[in-house]
């Protein structure tokens, strides 16, 4: 098996039996992101430098806007995509076998948790795991310490409320914030003094 093997049979949704081929080469990629991040995150690195060692964990380019903050953990790297403009605060954790897409412009606060991979709810099956993606429009803000379950899509323009656990797709341009994640109100670019003084003085 190669990686476009495993990134196409990941996106496909493709369980992955513990102790089966996927999972092996899952944990050849785990091996991988732990030297990668272990780098980035144990001294001093320039942005120039960072962006290298992230462009090398997710396996291609990455834009120069794009900016992160250390810590950063992944338990694979390899199925990332980040769009331009994009922003990653300190101390994220994103657990990609299943995909993570970040559109161009999204922001993602410190803290924030994006797992895109459940286990078997059968006792006696709970090693085997179910890959689903996690895509982030364009322009999103992600709060501190959000989580965000596997197969979540967050649309253009909307913001996730700070502790929030997102476990249903959130429409564009909407404030969603709680446990588990409800709508509170939609984006209108008329609204901005009002959005201020929900952001600063809590929804």
């Amino acid at each position: 098996m190669d990686l476009q093997e495993y990134l196409r049979l990941m996106s496909s949704g493709t369980p992955i039996q513990g102790g089966g081929e996927l999972h092996q080469f899952m944990r050849e990629l785990n091996e991988q992101a732990m030297r990668l991040t272990c780098d980035l995150n144990s001294k001093y690195h320039t942005q120039a430098e960072i962006r290298d060692i992230f462009s090398q964990l997710i396996g291609k380019p990455v834009d120069k806007s794009f900016r992160l903050f250390p810590p950063f953990y992944t338990n694979c790297g390899k199925h990332i995509t980040v769009g331009k403009r994009v922003f990653i605060n300190t101390g994220c954790h994103f657990h990609d076998q299943g995909g993570i897409v970040l559109g161009d412009g999204t922001m993602v606060s410190s803290n924030v948790v994006l797992s895109t991979v459940n286990h078997d709810f059968d006792p006696e099956k709970r090693s085997t795991a179910y890959p689903s993606p996690i895509v982030l429009g364009k322009n999103v803000w992600i709060g501190a310490s959000v989580t965000v379950v596997p197969g979540i899509h967050i649309g253009d323009g909307s913001i996730v409320g700070a502790g929030a656990v997102v476990t249903k797709d959130v429409p564009p341009n909407t404030i969603v914030a709680g446990v588990p994640a409800r709508i509170i109100r939609e984006i209108h670019p008329g609204d901005k003094p009002k959005l201020r003084r929900i952001l600063t003085e809590g929804i």
